[in-house]
């Protein structure tokens, strides 16, 4: 429905996921958590659908958390802690289901992704971005330190830089956020979409069950010391080479012809 908040379209193995709340510029709501965090889960089953892109329905990408909800929280009881705890709880789960998801997850942004929209930016696993988004992490401008944002972008971007960006509240450009490793590509606005495409239709004819593979692989040796990583990595290669689909790729490859993966794969 178009007046769903978040809408989902599968093109072939594509799906694609639009915050449609406009009106607040996308805010991660009660609601917008609770919808995106069931498209994810109802996605981390489908096997058929190969990546995600998630993008945001009028002139924002995403501008953060809702305010005007956390200041009706702050109303409860207790001063609000336990109904703030668990928005922010919340939110952190729904950032990290998104590296749990076997798919990748491609964030097509525009306009403004502000401080938790700019950290869902940096929980997705790539992003396109049009030259003129701009992301900050600028709550400490109400006085507000992006503390869980943080968590994201320090983990995406060089920390003096990401330091920078939360202290002192200002934006940066798309260029920079390229050059800081928060986006992979800048395209002019009106190619945003065509560029997204392009770069999920690419991922998507790949072997789904080693993209699949891979993808975990990579968020798990990321927390392990070089030589542990290397034991998973090497357990992963077996796994991964074991695979018929991919025996079909190398034997495709050497004779010089197109992979003819199983419906599986």
């Amino acid at each position: 429905m178009a007046d769903d908040i978040l809408l989902r379209e599968d093109r072939g193995a594509v799906s694609w996921l639009t915050m449609n709340s406009p009106g607040n510029l996308n805010a991660l709501s009660d609601a917008m958590l609770a919808e995106l965090t069931r498209a994810f889960r109802e996605l981390q089953g489908a096997d058929s659908q190969r990546v995600i892109v998630l993008r945001g329905e009028g002139k924002a990408f995403c501008a953060g958390h809702d305010l005007k909800e956390m200041t009706a929280k702050r109303q409860a009881n207790d001063g609000g802690a336990s109904a703030l705890r668990d928005l922010f709880d919340r939110c952190a789960a729904m950032m990290q289901l998104i590296q749990r998801l076997p798919q990748p997850v491609i964030a097509e942004v525009h306009g403004v992704a502000a401080a938790a929209g700019c950290q869902l930016v940096a929980s997705c696993d790539l992003a396109v971005a049009a030259e003129d988004t701009r992301f900050g992490v600028n709550g400490v401008n109400i006085g507000l330190f992006c503390s869980t944002p943080m968590v994201a972008l320090s983990r995406n971007a060089p920390r003096k830089q990401v330091f920078e960006m939360l202290t002192t509240g200002e934006f940066v450009d798309a260029p920079r956020a390229r050059e800081l490793g928060l986006v992979n590509r800048v395209v002019p606005r009106e190619a945003l979409a065509d560029e997204t495409a392009a770069l999920a239709e690419k991922i998507a004819g790949k072997l789904g069950s080693a993209v699949r593979i891979g993808k975990r692989a990579f968020y798990e040796q990321l927390q392990l010391p070089l030589d542990r990583a290397y034991e998973m990595t090497g357990a992963v290669m077996v796994e991964n080479m074991l695979n018929r689909d991919t025996a079909e790729g190398i034997a495709a490859f050497l004779d010089k012809r197109k992979p003819e993966w199983s419906q599986e794969g």
